[in-house]
């Protein structure tokens, strides 16, 4: 995996001392084949179904484009949407529906065997999938005029910055960037290399250390009481946020080092103070890729109200399907709808508690209440995102509350020995994963990141921080760079939307 080597230490720098050296007008094709290179170092021969995406959805966009009249579009957009989604399915879901089906008709007595295919998932396609899919809705619409540049779509579809975990882009922002000339500016890749390397910090010092006491109780939850159990679902939550957004800083830094801007990802979402909230903070290029097409085609808010309810949870739960191709997921998207349709459902209710109890709206005690209520629900549905199946994630849910004093204790006990190489374990005898050293840095990592992320949200830390000298800039880049060097976990893994 290029991202988990040295090569990619080789490979952008190659690419980026290449780019500003070439014509501007020539820039794209060194573009273009970086792109299929970063992807075919994985696999080489699933290059072949991205090319595919890209020559069927280049010529049903210009066929759509030549056309006036929407309605004799739509052969064009089902062309589309039937092949990509039907790849996509093919690749990604139909082991699952299969399977789902054989254990329906089994259930009523009947015997099935469907076909079986062993295939192994296209890293990233769900992510190309989508992006593509929304250029060909975006021409249908009328709302974009088709890219005739055969070469530029195909980078559009390719770009290698965000071709395997997003952000996913929508042709009208990304597009028009490919047609422009980006001469070489320091102040973008000086921001690049800044956010690089805080997306660097997040991954490997902070979510790869994590992963260890997540993997050791999520894959063998019998072994674990109750504290445990909550304390790797809470290491889980700041672990899968730390990995993905750490790869969607490192996306957005490097596109920006090459002069291109892409859209932001991620917001603070764990200091969100209602769950739709948490939804405009949290994967945000694929929570507005919903929202304009499922949610708002389906009609959105502006129907009667169970029909409101029943789009709200249709949507989530295509979007857990779309995490993966397990009842885990479609869970998981289950549960956001059901919070989503339940905070629509008490919000007068809960407006008059509040006021009943004398807690004022935009207070600070308001505003912590909240946003621990709300991380607290987003864990809970964290446990059947991470679980590796649906018992094993009620079995958590179940055992939560077993034993947590005793559990506790023997942590606590094993923490206090002060023995920094010695693995912590728990009331049962078996191990977290971690030893008390690594243990304290995945907690400081974890109150470190935190703490600096929600002072860099404020707009005034955020002025003085471009005021300081630089040297004490400079300080801070080189405490990143040794942490990264010195305390990132050297049994780093892949990202985890690699796989989606």
């Amino acid at each position: 995996m290029l991202f988990n080597s040295l090569e990619f230490l080789v490979f952008f720098p190659s690419v980026l001392l290449l780019y500003f050296l070439l014509r501007p007008n020539l820039r794209w094709i060194l573009l273009l084949a970086a792109s299929y290179y970063f992807y075919m170092a994985w696999k080489p021969e699933y290059i072949l179904l991205i090319m595919l995406s890209t020559v069927i959805d280049y010529y049903c966009g210009l066929k759509m484009g030549s056309i006036a009249e929407k309605k004799k579009r739509l052969p064009y957009l089902y062309l589309s949407l039937f092949s990509n989604l039907g790849i996509l399915f093919t690749f990604k879901y139909f082991g699952f529906f299969n399977d789902s089906l054989q254990s329906v008709v089994e259930y009523f007595g009947a015997t099935y065997h469907g076909p079986t295919f062993d295939l192994i998932l296209p890293m990233g396609i769900s992510f190309y999938t989508f992006q593509t899919l929304s250029y060909s809705i975006d021409i249908y619409k009328g709302d974009l005029k088709p890219e005739k540049h055969f070469g530029i779509f195909a980078l559009f579809v390719t770009f290698f910055p965000q071709l395997v975990a997003g952000p996913i882009e929508r042709a009208k922002s990304l597009l028009p960037q490919f047609h422009k000339e980006h001469p070489f500016d320091i102040d973008k890749i000086k921001s690049g290399l800044r956010l690089m390397l805080w997306g660097m910090f997040k991954k490997v010092v902070v979510a790869d250390r994590l992963a260890f006491l997540v993997d050791a109780v999520y894959n063998n939850p019998t072994e674990y009481g109750g504290f445990s159990l909550i304390l790797a679902t809470v290491f889980f939550a700041f672990q899968i946020y730390c990995d993905f957004s750490g790869y969607s800083d490192i996306a957005i830094g490097a596109a920006r080092i090459l002069g291109f801007d892409l859209m932001i990802n991620f917001r603070t979402p764990y200091y969100s103070k209602s769950v739709s909230e948490f939804w405009k903070r949290w994967h945000i290029s694929l929570s507005t890729w919903f929202r304009d097409y499922v949610y708002i085609p389906m009609g959105g808010n502006r129907v009667i109200k169970w029909r409101w309810y029943y789009n709200l949870i249709i949507t989530f739960l295509v979007s857990g399907l779309w995490h993966g191709a397990n009842w885990t997921f479609v869970m998981w998207g289950a549960l956001h709808g059901f919070y989503l349709v339940c905070s629509i459902w008490t919000a007068a209710y809960r407006q008059k508690f509040n006021t009943l109890i004398g807690l004022k709206p935009g207070s600070l005690w308001m505003k912590t209440v909240d946003i621990a209520i709300v991380f607290t629900l987003v864990c809970f549905a964290w446990i059947f995102f991470r679980a590796n199946s649906i018992s094993d994630a009620f079995y958590i849910i179940g055992h939560m509350g077993t034993g947590v004093g005793a559990d506790l204790f023997a942590i606590w006990d094993s923490i206090s020995q002060l023995q920094l190489s010695v693995e912590i374990t728990t009331a049962s005898g078996a191990g977290l994963g971690l030893n008390l050293w690594q243990f304290i840095l995945a907690v400081s990592g974890i109150v470190f990141m935190c703490t600096t992320e929600y002072l860099i949200s404020l707009p005034t830390i955020k002025h003085r921080y471009y005021g300081l000298p630089v040297v004490v800039k400079w300080a801070i880049y080189y405490v990143l760079i040794y942490s990264i060097l010195f305390f990132r976990s050297f049994e780093s893994s892949e990202f985890i939307y690699f796989q989606f």
